[in-house]
C-alpha cells in the first residue's frame, strides 16, 4: 500500500518537474512580436519574410523581414547572472546572419549567464529568393548601398530601441536587472548598436553596447551618453569591407568623453567571424568580451551557491578548471595519496589495519582528527567529490597495497 502511494507521489513529481522545464524552454524559444499589428513605417509592407537554411559558410540567413521580433535565449537557474543582451546579427540591412551571429552568440552568452535576446529587425526588400547575390551588385558600389539603406535604418533602429524598452518593462518576467541591458551587434547590426545608445533615453537606451566590426558612416547620431555606458569594439585589420577605421573612431570617441572603453584588433580574422571557426585568434574573441564584462561587474550570480558564497565565485570557477585539467592529466587521482602510501610501513601478522576509502565525509574527518586516526590505526583516503570509477581505479593503490586486516 505504501509503495503504491510513493509511486504515484513520485510520478506526480516527475511530471511537475517535466512541465517546469518545459515552460523555462518553451520562454527560451519564445519569438516575441515587438509591435501589436503592422510596425509604425512599413504597414504597407506585402512582401513575405524568407529563409536560407543552408546559407553560406554554415549560416542560416533571413530575408525581407517585415514582423521585428526578439527571441529570448535564458541561461539555467544557477548560472543567471541578471544580465540581458539584446543580439543584432549583421547583413548590410539585407539579410541576417542567425546563426553566426545570432543564435550562437546567444548561446555562449547564455554559458556565461547572460539573457540573451536575439533582434530579427526590419530589412530592405530583395526581389529574389537569392538576396545574397542582390547584395553583391550592391556592395560594389557602398554610395548606392547607403542609398538604398537609407529609408531602413531608422526603422531598425527604432525595433532595436523597442527590444530594449521590452526587456526592460519585462525585466522580472525573464529575470533579469533593467539597469544592466546590454546592446550587442554586428556590421549593420553594430550600425544599430551604436544608433541605439546615441537615440535612446532613460527607458530605451542600453546600459552598455558591443558594436563588432560596425560600419560608422550609417549610424544615425553622434553624441555619447552622459551616463557610464561601457563600450567594448572589436574588429579584424584584414577586413574585406575595411572597417578598422571606423572601430577605431568609435573607440575614440568614448574614450574623449570618458566613458570605459576597450578595443580589440586582431591582425587576421577578416569580414564576419561572429562565432565562426577559423583557426585564428579571432576564433576566442568572445573570451576576451566575457572577461570584460568581468570586469565591469556583469557576471556575477544571482544565485550563487554556497560554495561560491563561502569561497567567492572567481575562486570556484578557478579550481574547476584547475580540477578539470587535474582530471585529464590522472583521473583517478592516483597522484593524491601516493607518497603518503609509499611512507606507510607494512603492518605486523596480528597488527590490525583499517583502511577508510571514501568522499568527503571520510576526507574531512581523517583531516580533523588524525591523532584518531593514529590511535587506531586507521588509515584515511577520502577524496571529496569521486565517482565510483575514481575509486575503483585507485582501490589497489589506496586500499590493496596497504594491507588492511
Amino acid at each position: 500500500m505504501y509503495h503504491l502511494i510513493i509511486i504515484k507521489l513520485m510520478k506526480k513529481l516527475f511530471v511537475l518537474i517535466a512541465v517546469l522545464a518545459w515552460c523555462k524552454l518553451t520562454l527560451a524559444q519564445q519569438e516575441i512580436p515587438l509591435y501589436d499589428g503592422a510596425a509604425p513605417g512599413s504597414e504597407e509592407w506585402t512582401w513575405s519574410e524568407g529563409v536560407i537554411a543552408d546559407g553560406p559558410p554554415d549560416d542560416s540567413l533571413l530575408y525581407n523581414v517585415v514582423a521585428p521580433t526578439i527571441t529570448a535565449y535564458l541561461p539555467p537557474y544557477y548560472l543567471a547572472t541578471g544580465t540581458a543582451m539584446i543580439v543584432a546579427p549583421g547583413g548590410a540591412f539585407h539579410i541576417l546572419s542567425m546563426k553566426n551571429e545570432g543564435m550562437e552568440v546567444a548561446q555562449w552568452l547564455n554559458s556565461k549567464g547572460i539573457a540573451a535576446f536575439v533582434l530579427k529587425y526590419r530589412l530592405a526588400r530583395s526581389y529574389t529568393d537569392d538576396p545574397t547575390k542582390e547584395l553583391r551588385g550592391k556592395m560594389s558600389d557602398f554610395n548606392v548601398l547607403d542609398s538604398v539603406n537609407a529609408p531602413l535604418i531608422p526603422l531598425a533602429m527604432a525595433d532595436g530601441l523597442r527590444a530594449v524598452e521590452y526587456v526592460r518593462n519585462n525585466a522580472s518576467t525573464f529575470d533579469v536587472n533593467p539597469d544592466k541591458i546590454g546592446f550587442l551587434g554586428f556590421s549593420a547590426g553594430g550600425t544599430l548598436t551604436i544608433s541605439v545608445v546615441y537615440n535612446g533615453d532613460d527607458h530605451n537606451r542600453p546600459d552598455f553596447v558591443a558594436p563588432i566590426y560596425a560600419y560608422e558612416p550609417s549610424i544615425i547620431g553622434s553624441t555619447v551618453p552622459e551616463d557610464t555606458t561601457p563600450i567594448f569594439v572589436t574588429v579584424s585589420g584584414d577586413d574585406q569591407l575595411e572597417m578598422v577605421p571606423y572601430s577605431l573612431n568609435i573607440y575614440e570617441k568614448w574614450f574623449r568623453a570618458g566613458q570605459p572603453a576597450e578595443l580589440h584588433v586582431y591582425e587576421q580574422g577578416g569580414h564576419g567571424f561572429g562565432m565562426r571557426k577559423q583557426g585564428l585568434p579571432t576564433d576566442t574573441w568572445y573570451e576576451r568580451f566575457g572577461e570584460w564584462l568581468q570586469l565591469q561587474g556583469y557576471l556575477k550570480k544571482l544565485y550563487p551557491n554556497k560554495y561560491e558564497k563561502l569561497y567567492g565565485e572567481e575562486e570556484v570557477a578557478q579550481g574547476k578548471v584547475a580540477r578539470i585539467y587535474q582530471m585529464a592529466e590522472d583521473f583517478g587521482n592516483l597522484a593524491r595519496y601516493r607518497e603518503a602510501n609509499a611512507a606507510q610501513r607494512t603492518p605486523e601478522p596480528e597488527e590490525t589495519r583499517v583502511v577508510f576509502l571514501g568522499n568527503s565525509i571520510t576526507e574531512g574527518w581523517a583531516r580533523t582528527d588524525p591523532d584518531f586516526f593514529t590511535a587506531h590505526n586507521f588509515v584515511g583516503r577520502g577524496i571529496s567529490g569521486q565517482t565510483s570509477a575514481q575509486l575503483l581505479l585507485r582501490f589497489r593503490q589506496d586500499v590493496v597495497n596497504l594491507h588492511p586486516r
